[in-house]
C-alpha cells in the first residue's frame, strides 16, 4: 500500500470494531474514485447523544478523505422500528413522529459533518414506490432459518415470545437501502453487523459490489456500563446546554474517560497516549478530563462556553473541596428509580433515611452540584452520579 493510503487507513480504523473486508476497502482507497459512504438512521426519538456521534464521527472522517458522505434517515424503517436487540415487538411510530424526530436529526448532524459534502437521503424515496409484488420478491432473497442466526431473533423464538413477521422485514430493508444507494461502504454499530451484512448479500445478488461493513463499538453511558440510551437516562444530549454537559462529561469514572477518548475525541493517538502517561506517572485524571470535557462541549456549544463552564463546574466542585477520589457505589433500583434518602443511606452518607432527610431540608444534598430541596426527588436507573452531603462527604453512585 502507497503512504497515502495506509495513512487513510489509519484515520478509518482509529476506534472502530471491525472492516469486512478490508482488502476489499484498500482497493477501493487505492482506485481513487469517490467512494459512497452510507450510515443510516432511523427517527426513533428526536434528539441525538452522544452515542450515536461515534458513527457520525466516522463520517466526518469519511469526508475529510474526501469521499461522499450519505446521511439516510430511515423514516420508512422507522415505522417498523427496529427489532435489534429487543425481547419484545416494538410499537410503530405514527408518520409524524417519525418525520418531526426527522427533521430535529437534520438540524443537529451539522454540528459534526460538513454540509457541503453531506447528503441527506430518505429510504421512503424508493420503498414508499415499492409494489406489493415487488416486496414479495425481496422477501425471497432471505430465508427464515437466515433470519433466525440473528441472536435476538433466535432468542425470542426458543422462549417462544412473539416476532411479527414485520420485523423480518426490517433487516431486508436496510439491506435493500444499500442496493438502491448503490452504497460502497456501510457504517454501524456492532449491534448492527447482521443487518448490514444482508446488504453485501443482497448488492451480490443483482450483480452490485459488495459494500464494505464498517461497525463501531457502542459506547457506553454515564453508568459505565449499559450503551447510552435515552430510554436509560445514562446519555448527553448534544444539544443539552453547556453545563450540563460539562458537569456529565465530569461525571464519568476515570477508567470509562479513556473510552470516551478513544471514540469521541479528535486528539491525536500520541496526544492521548501522552495524557495516559501523566496520568500514570501520578497527575490528576481530572484534569484530564477537563481536557475531554472543554473539547466536547467546544464542539457541540463554542469555546466560551466550554470555559464558562468549566469556571462554572469549578466554583460549584473545586471550591467546595471536591476530593480527587471518592467512594463508589452500585445501587440496585427495584422499581426503575431510589428516593434520595434512600440514595444517600445506601451510599452510606447518611446513617438513615431520617438524617438524609434531615440534610435535605438543611440545604446541605447536592447532586452533581445542584442542591437538592425537596427529599421526594428520584433519581432513575441507569444514572451516574456524584452526591455530596456537606462539604466533606462525597460518593459517585450509579443507579442500576
Amino acid at each position: 500500500m502507497t503512504t497515502e493510503i495506509n495513512a487513510s487507513m489509519a484515520l478509518i480504523k482509529r476506534g472502530i470494531d471491525e472492516i469486512i473486508r478490508e482488502t476489499e476497502l484498500e482497493e477501493r482507497l487505492a482506485s481513487g474514485r469517490t467512494l459512497k459512504i452510507k450510515a443510516g438512521f432511523d427517527p426513533t426519538a428526536p434528539d441525538l447523544h452522544l452515542g450515536h456521534t461515534v458513527l457520525i464521527n466516522k463520517m466526518r472522517h469519511f469526508q475529510d478523505l474526501g469521499h461522499e458522505v450519505i446521511f439516510l434517515i430511515g423514516d420508512f424503517t422507522g415505522m417498523i422500528g427496529d427489532p435489534t436487540g429487543k425481547s419484545a415487538t416494538r410499537p410503530p411510530l405514527s408518520r409524524e413522529q417519525v418525520i418531526d424526530n426527522a427533521n430535529t436529526y437534520e438540524e443537529q448532524i451539522y454540528k459534526i459533518l460538513s454540509p457541503e459534502k453531506t447528503l441527506i437521503m430518505f429510504n421512503s424515496s424508493w420503498m414508499g414506490e415499492m409494489r406489493a409484488a415487488d416486496l414479495v420478491q425481496l422477501a425471497a432473497k432471505h430465508t427464515v432459518a437466515r433470519m433466525l442466526e440473528r441472536e435476538d431473533f433466535n432468542a425470542r423464538y426458543l422462549n417462544r415470545q412473539p416476532i411479527a413477521i414485520h420485523e423480518f422485514l426490517y433487516p431486508l430493508i436496510q439491506g435493500y437501502d444499500s442496493v438502491a444507494m448503490q452504497a460502497d461502504v456501510e457504517l454501524g454499530g456492532t449491534d448492527q453487523k447482521f443487518n448490514l451484512l444482508v446488504g453485501r448479500d443482497l448488492q451480490k445478488q443483482v450483480g452490485q459490489a459488495p459494500q464494505v461493513v464498517v461497525t463501531l463499538p457502542l459506547l457506553e453511558g454515564l453508568d459505565g456500563v449499559q450503551k447510552m440510551s435515552k430510554s436509560l437516562d445514562n446519555y448527553i444530549g448534544i444539544t443539552e446546554p453547556p453545563n450540563e454537559m460539562f458537569g456529565k462529561l465530569m461525571s464519568i469514572s476515570d477508567t470509562l474517560m479513556w473510552r470516551y477518548f478513544e471514540l469521541l475525541s479528535f486528539r491525536g493517538e500520541e496526544e492521548i497516549d501522552r495524557f495516559k502517561n501523566e496520568v500514570d506517572a501520578g497527575a490528576n485524571p481530572r484534569d484530564v478530563k477537563f481536557q475531554l470535557a472543554e473539547e466536547i462541549t467546544t464542539r457541540f456549544h463554542s469555546r466560551a462556553d466550554a470555559q464558562n463552564a468549566k469556571n462554572e463546574f469549578i466554583n460549584r466542585f473545586q471550591k467546595g473541596a471536591m476530593p480527587t477520589e471518592m467512594p463508589h457505589k452500585d445501587l440496585t433500583a427495584v422499581e426503575g428509580s431510589l428516593g434520595i434518602a434512600a440514595v444517600l443511606k445506601l451510599a452510606d452518607l447518611t446513617a438513615s433515611t431520617s438524617e438524609a432527610r434531615r440534610m435535605v431540608q438543611q440545604g446541605a444534598v447536592r447532586v452533581d452540584g445542584e442542591r437538592v430541596a425537596d427529599f421526594e426527588v428520584e433519581l432513575p436507573a441507569g444514572g451516574s452520579h456524584v452526591i455530596q452531603v456537606g462539604k466533606r462527604r462525597f460518593a459517585r453512585v450509579t443507579i442500576k
